[in-house]
């Protein structure tokens, strides 16, 4: 009677996020503070890929953004959807914007680094916050995201501070590096 040697199988993927939340100025897009002018939006190398990457995984997308330029009378909300918009033409459709328009100083629950953004985001999405991931550039986004329960990855850029990368608990170099290792 022959023996045969029954093969293990191949290590099983890690459970996809139910949702991808990304900060949209520096992490999605190059920062230009307070832009209101749509012709300025200029995708971060690697993020049309990525995005469309985690769509073609059946991943939903959103974008959780502070934008205190409302409240400062910098921008108007009605520029800020203009910006949006284009961010979308550039990048392909998000299941979920949630923006806050407050400043510091206005104690909302919404502004990061306080989670109301990922909650409301996540809730819009019918997942739990536990099972979102968050990806942004500074502290305030990786802080947002732990306090909602989301897993955080800080993608660093030149404005982020040396703190912030040291307290972060996962960081990648890019937004590519962040997708290749949530999709496995």
């Amino acid at each position: 009677m022959a023996h045969h040697i029954d093969r293990l199988p191949a290590a099983l993927p890690a459970a996809l996020p139910a949702a991808v939340l990304f900060d949209r100025d520096g992490t999605l897009i190059h920062d230009v503070p307070y832009n209101s002018d749509p012709s300025r939006v200029e995708p971060v190398p690697g993020a049309r890929a990525a995005l469309d990457r985690l769509r073609r995984a059946g991943v939903p997308v959103g974008v959780v953004s502070n934008q205190s330029g409302i409240a400062r009378g910098l921008i108007t909300p009605e520029a800020l959807r203009e910006v949006n918009a284009r961010v979308e033409e550039l990048l392909g459709p998000f299941d979920v914007w949630t923006v806050c328009p407050h400043d510091d100083g206005d104690g909302c629950g919404c502004r990061k680094p306080a989670p109301g953004l990922v909650l409301r985001a996540a809730a819009s999405l019918g997942v739990g916050p536990g099972d979102c991931v968050v990806i942004g550039d500074i502290g305030r986004d990786v802080a947002a995201a732990l306090a909602a329960g989301a897993r955080a990855m800080l993608v660093p850029t030149p404005e982020t501070l040396p703190a912030e990368v040291a307290a972060a608990p996962e960081v990648v170099p890019d937004i590519t590096t962040a997708v290749d290792r949530l999709l496995g």
